[in-house]
């Protein structure tokens, strides 16, 4: 089979490395690409959002399956295009994709099929919002309702922050028109965790859990960012949560969206905080999740293409479990200098080669490109450092041996991924 992959970060160098593994693959192609995902498959020049071109490129290379990672493509419609030139392709449609493209959207569809989340409100007038967040009080939370790079959210501790966010998103525009309408919603408590399936809206098969770890600098300080890094399995998630998760947020969202006539096939990403009175959505997200792709692909067992070719086919049910690594995985984050605001590119990357001879180690170019044989940073988040262990803390420990090898000007990265697990 011939695999085109589109996307260009950590997601997507896993989801290639994993992809490489299957005996169904001949040929690999990743639009756009980069630095570490050149060695797995041919990298094409045309970008993520490309639709018309990558679709015009699937048809002349004959590609067996697209795997879309990022969300713009998905909200912008690849899916629906793919379908109907007869194309195989893994990922929700456009109506589908809204669950996370639209804030309002997917809050809405909680509210009327019972998924339990946060108390919100929809504003299009920063006056009407301000006049809330007064009546509510702080700390709560504003969200952008479009899409805004995983930024949109902004946990305000006080009703001064929670108007400046206001101003920031509605009349300063910092997220573009994904800022035309907003969310003010309460604050949930409690620890945060990442659930995905995946499902052909039938069937339904969970992958490991996962913690992200959002928050630029140690003890959950700074601001948010992609993800700094993630471990796998997240220990809060124990068998009961997860039939929690599961019985009142997974399978009454793929119902609600089946009786609004959406037919979801693909990974669903459910951000969860499990609260006092039980867990709660914080987001979904319509893809695999970054950095949790990380931690979460190097312990499947089974043959994702197999997966993905049956969810693509609406026949999940031919694909009976998944099976996983026992052993846990941590994956660190080294990001560029001034991540996640202003950051330059162009610094080299030493010590990648002494890091790839290391046992249960693989490193994910997340920003990287390859100049004149040299390994140069160009995005915010460069790398993502994994390592697998017995125990959470043998993980932790193999990725940081891993981090300390590698360098580049500027590089930074939190010290406490994993913590929260020991």
């Amino acid at each position: 089979m011939r695999i085109l992959v589109v996307g260009s970060g950590g997601r997507e160098h896993a989801l290639a490395w994993q992809i490489a593994q299957s005996k169904l693959v001949s040929k690999i192609f990743c639009a756009p690409g980069n630095g570490g995902i050149s060695k797995l498959a041919e990298c094409v020049d045309i970008k993520a959002d490309n639709i018309f071109g990558l679709l015009e490129f699937a048809l002349e290379e004959k590609i067996d399956l697209t795997v879309v990672g990022p969300e713009v493509p998905l909200s912008m419609g690849i899916v629906d295009e793919f379908t109907k030139a007869g194309l195989k392709i893994f990922g929700p449609n456009k109506k589908a994709a809204n669950l996370e493209a639209s804030k309002v959207f997917s809050k809405e569809l909680m509210a009327k099929y019972k998924v339990p989340t946060a108390d919100f409100k929809v504003f299009d007038d920063p006056a009407k919002a301000k006049r809330y967040i007064s009546k509510i009080g702080a700390p709560c939370v504003v969200k952008a309702d479009g899409l805004a790079a995983g930024k949109g959210v902004i946990v305000a501790k006080t009703i001064e922050e929670a108007d400046e966010a206001v101003d920031a998103i509605m009349q300063k525009k910092v997220f573009g028109t994904a800022g035309n309408r907003i969310i003010v919603e309460e604050c949930l408590q409690g620890q945060e965790a990442s659930i995905m399936v995946i499902t052909d809206s039938k069937q339904v098969l969970a992958l490991a859990s996962a913690q992200d770890h959002k928050r630029v600098f140690d003890n959950d300080r700074g601001a948010n960012t992609g993800g700094m890094g993630a471990y796998s399995s997240a220990s809060i998630v124990t068998a009961d949560v997860l039939v929690e998760v599961m019985e009142k947020i997974i399978y009454r969202t793929i119902s609600g969206l089946g009786k609004e006539g959406i037919d979801y096939r693909g990974v669903l990403y459910a951000g969860i905080m499990l609260t006092k009175d039980g867990p709660k959505t914080l987001e979904f997200n319509v893809r695999f999740g970054d950095p949790e792709t990380e931690v979460i692909l190097p312990r499947l067992k089974s043959d994702l293409v197999e997966v993905m070719l049956a969810v693509s086919d609406g026949e999940l049910g031919r694909v009976k479990n998944l099976y996983w690594d026992s052993r846990a995985c941590v994956c660190v984050v080294c990001a560029s200098g001034g991540y996640p605001g202003d950051y330059t590119k162009g610094k080299e990357i030493s010590g990648l080669e002494e890091v790839e001879n290391m046992k249960n180690v693989v490193v994910f170019h997340a920003g990287t490109s390859i100049s004149d044989g040299k390994v140069l940073t160009s995005g915010g988040r460069v790398l993502g450092v994994t390592g697998l262990g017995t125990t959470v803390k043998d993980a932790v420990n193999t990725t940081y041996k891993a981090v300390d090898k590698i360098s580049f000007e500027g590089m930074h990265y939190r010290r406490d991924i994993g913590a929260k697990a020991l």
